[in-house]
């Protein structure tokens, strides 16, 4: 096993992040024995954007190249590729504890400049292990312009041994400053044949069940692993399925977009109320209030901060559900476009295989093309701020 394992169907980065990684351990080598080595011209910058659609494992890739900046296997020395995945520094930064790794992920719809500044702060330190201070921010798209203002001045001039990864869909949801400034990496949509793979390597799951989950969510690691593992996914995707021969009339369609709507609240909701139970006794605790009790003088401003905090992460939970239906909705016409053109390629749905078959011989290529574009548009509205309810209707009606 290596921190390279999980990165499914990206050859070409793991290459180029092993070859930065080992040029990495070369200059900390250099810089301890006395010399003045130079990062310019190697294969290591200070600053690395990763990019690709959903599920393709930026993320993945970001941390993994943590790992292998922060290995301190003995085979280094020996020649051998950084990143083993067994030593202390691979461990500890996938366990989330190492001290000189710090990964940002948000469930809030932004990065404002308070949080940002706070970043730019620890960047600053040396690394307490010697070696790299690594900043991996997941979410570097939800950047408000005064956040990436902000990081722009840290991405541009970094201390010697810190390193940005910034994980965005595409260069454009950067900032054109920020991007100009980082190694731009780009991953693929993995094949649906190696994202089964790994869902039956590493999570255990019956081989026939992993194709069906990879090929339903087209490659897409993560909603692949729930969709195999969570049987309430699997029912909400099927409601979503079905979606479309329903839409005859105006009252089927806003009846659909209610129920659409309202699924994607209660996941949400699900999601977020365990969560939302602990931060508050938590917070409860470390400001002194034992159970039942009322809070001391002054901490009311703590808890109004984080229920606010809260209602922000659940409208970003609320969309993401949301989107997520959306995207199966995509694929449904997605299958019944390739039946109209006559491909033979597999049916990302294959359990909605009849109601394709059937919407298929009903209409006409445009009438699926304008379907898929109004889908989008509805996905597009919601990136807006559009009420979802309104934006979920006015698509029902489109796809009528």
């Amino acid at each position: 096993m290596t921190v390279w394992d999980d990165l499914v169907g990206q050859d070409r980065v793991t290459n180029q992040l092993t070859a930065a990684a080992r040029d990495a351990h070369a200059y900390v080598a250099a810089v301890d024995s006395g010399a003045e080595p130079e990062l310019a011209g190697s294969a290591m910058t200070h600053a690395w954007l990763f990019t690709g659609p959903p599920g393709s494992g930026r993320s993945t890739a970001a941390r993994a190249f943590a790992a292998a900046l922060q290995c301190v296997s003995p085979d280094l020395a020996l020649g051998g590729p950084p990143g083993c995945g067994f030593c202390d520094g691979c461990h500890t930064t996938f366990v989330g504890t190492h001290a000189d790794v710090d990964v940002i992920r948000t469930d809030l719809l932004t990065i404002g400049v308070k949080e940002t500044r706070e970043l730019v702060r620890r960047a600053q330190l040396s690394p307490a292990g010697g070696r790299w201070q690594v900043i991996v921010l997941e979410d570097a798209d939800r950047l408000t312009e005064g956040a990436g203002n902000v990081l722009l001045k840290a991405v541009e001039e970094p201390a010697p041994r810190t390193v940005w990864l910034l994980c965005a869909p595409s260069t454009e949801d950067a900032l054109p400053t920020i991007r100009s400034r980082c190694r731009h990496l780009a991953l693929r949509t993995p094949p649906v044949a190696d994202v089964a793979d790994v869902l039956v390597r590493r999570d255990g799951i019956e081989p026939d069940v992993a194709l069906t989950a990879a090929r339903a969510t087209q490659g897409h690691i993560g909603r692949a692993r729930r969709l195999a593992t969570d049987e309430a996914a699997r029912a909400r995707r099927a409601a979503v399925l079905k979606l479309p021969e329903r839409l005859t009339d105006i009252g089927g369609c806003l009846r659909a977009a209610q129920e659409l709507v309202d699924a994607a609240a209660a996941d949400a909701k699900q999601l977020a109320e365990e969560r939302d139970e602990k931060e508050t006794e938590e917070l409860r605790a470390a400001l002194g209030a034992a159970e039942g009790k009322r809070l001391p003088r002054g901490t009311a401003g703590a808890m109004k901060e984080l229920e606010d905090r809260q209602k922000r992460r659940a409208t970003r939970t609320q969309r993401d559900a949301l989107d997520l239906a959306l995207i199966d909705l995509t694929g449904f016409y997605r299958d019944v476009l390739a039946r109209q053109f006559g491909s033979a390629v597999a049916l990302a749905g294959g359990e909605s295989a009849s109601a394709v078959e059937r919407v298929a011989a009903a209409s006409r290529p445009e009438q699926t093309l304008r379907r898929m574009e109004a889908v989008l548009d509805c996905r597009r509205a919601l990136d807006r701020n559009v009420a979802p309810l309104l934006a979920v209707e006015a698509m029902t009606m489109a796809l009528r």
